[in-house]
This record gives structure tokens, C-alpha cells and sequence, in this order.
């Protein structure tokens, strides 16, 4: 057993985020374990950029309100207490509601396999499909 040093927080990057983004990592897949997690918190507006996961994604929300959507349009609100799984592959995005801040706890699992990427990166949620993902709560 071991107990793991904090890492500072840190603001997401400008190329992964729009808005302002905080994270907090508290796992990062050590030798034995495939498991990264982080705190994640999204002002108003603030979101992803597009991405997708190798071998998918938990998030579990624990304040304000959120949002993640589907390349096809499926957008779910999310509140505290919430859970959300998207499955290896289905590229989506999530963030913070207009008028409320939003945090998540985001769990994942990094690959094994050689020359694949744990997360693979897209272009930005323009602001009319984040604006029409919002009017859905």
C-alpha cells in the first residue's frame, strides 16, 4: 500500500478545452494498474474539445449541472450523483451548462496496446452545436 503524492492543479490546455478548465489528477495509471482519474471542473460554458477513449469513459458529477453529447446528437444533462459511460471509441464531448459551474470525477483506463492512443483528440465544439446541446435541459 502506498500512499500517492498530490499533484498541484493544473488549468486544461487551450487545445483540448474551451473556457476555463481545472483539473486535479489523482490516479495516473501506474505499473500495476491501467486506471487514470481526475477531478475535473468547468466553468459556465467551459467544455471539451471533441475526443474518444481507447477502452472508454466513467464520469460521476458532483456539482452544478453538465452536459455530454455524441457525434450524433444524443446529448444527456447531467446533475450531481450522475453517471455516464461512453463506450471505447464514441467520440463525444461534456462540459459546464451556460449558467452553472460543473464538476466531474472522469475515469479511465490507459491501453496496452503499442501505438494506440488512450485518448485521440478532434477540433472544438463549435459554439452553435454547444448552444443547441444546452437548450436540450
Amino acid at each position: 500500500m502506498e500512499l500517492l503524492p498530490k499533484t498541484p492543479t493544473s488549468q486544461g490546455p487551450a487545445e483540448r478545452f474551451t473556457g476555463d478548465v481545472w483539473v486535479d489528477m489523482l490516479a495516473e495509471a501506474a505499473p500495476s494498474s491501467r486506471l487514470t482519474a481526475g477531478i475535473v471542473r468547468f466553468a459556465p460554458c467551459a467544455r471539451t474539445a471533441w475526443h474518444r477513449h481507447a477502452l472508454g469513459q466513467t464520469l460521476y458529477v458532483t456539482e452544478g449541472i453538465g452536459l455530454v453529447q455524441t457525434r450524433d446528437g444524443h446529448t444527456i444533462v447531467l446533475r450531481p450523483g450522475d453517471t455516464v459511460h461512453t463506450p471505447p471509441g464514441e467520440w463525444h464531448w461534456h462540459g459546464a451548462t451556460p449558467d452553472r459551474f460543473m464538476t466531474h470525477l472522469a475515469l479511465s483506463e490507459r491501453t496496452d496496446e503499442p501505438g494506440t492512443a488512450d485518448v485521440e483528440w478532434g477540433e472544438h465544439v463549435d459554439d452553435e452545436t454547444y448552444r443547441k446541446a444546452a437548450q436540450a435541459r
